[in-house]
């Protein structure tokens, strides 16, 4: 991938799974981190709090080296334990268990519509992603929710919204996403293949 002249407008989303094991994936990690995005969320719901914790730990370490911001996801004590003051949950979370906005300096949080847009912000949410917007393996067989979606979230919230689902980390994508309203993108599949 050539150097990416809006990095700073892309959160990188990880899924191991495109990796074909750990240390594929820290070496991955790193490569995402010289990129210089905005941010890295570990998005590794299927493991056990231990072991989310434990690639926390070198995921964070990795980040801290190339002075990107890593963002943990739904384990708020791993989070907690390993000095990781970002976090990203369901909005479902963070509604049962209000106080983890003041927990984190960062609290960002998954939203698919704008009546939960509306919710993560009134709770303490820092930012929001509203997707999916594009179609996208990720999501296989639902419908995207489209551009028009995007605005109207953009549209009634304050914080910065990321667009999620589908999205390119190109000029062009950054761009339509931003004039309509988004602060910027979140992209997996993609990032987990930038070399």
């Amino acid at each position: 991938m050539t150097m990416f002249m809006y990095k700073e407008q892309v959160i990188a989303v990880t899924n191991r799974k495109l990796c074909r094991d750990r240390e594929a994936f820290l070496c991955q990690i790193k490569r995402i981190c010289m990129n210089q995005p905005h941010a890295v969320i570990l998005r590794e719901k299927d493991l056990s709090e231990s072991e989310y914790t434990a690639l926390l730990f070198s995921v964070k370490k990795i980040c801290e080296e190339h002075k990107v911001s890593c963002i943990a996801h739904t384990y708020t004590e791993s989070a907690l334990e390993v000095g990781c003051t970002k976090i990203h949950v369901p909005l479902a979370v963070l509604e049962a268990n209000p106080e983890i906005a003041q927990k984190f300096e960062v609290t960002g949080v998954s939203t698919h519509s704008k009546e939960d847009a509306k919710k993560a912000q009134k709770l303490g949410a820092s930012y929001v992603t509203a997707g999916h917007i594009f179609a996208t393996t990720c999501k296989p067989g639902l419908e995207p929710r489209g551009t028009a979606f995007l605005k109207e979230v953009c549209d009634e919230v304050e914080i910065p919204v990321f667009a999620i689902g589908g999205m390119k980390t190109t000029r062009e994508c950054v761009e339509e996403m931003r004039k309509l309203g988004a602060s910027g993108i979140c992209v997996m599949s993609e990032c987990m293949k930038w070399i």
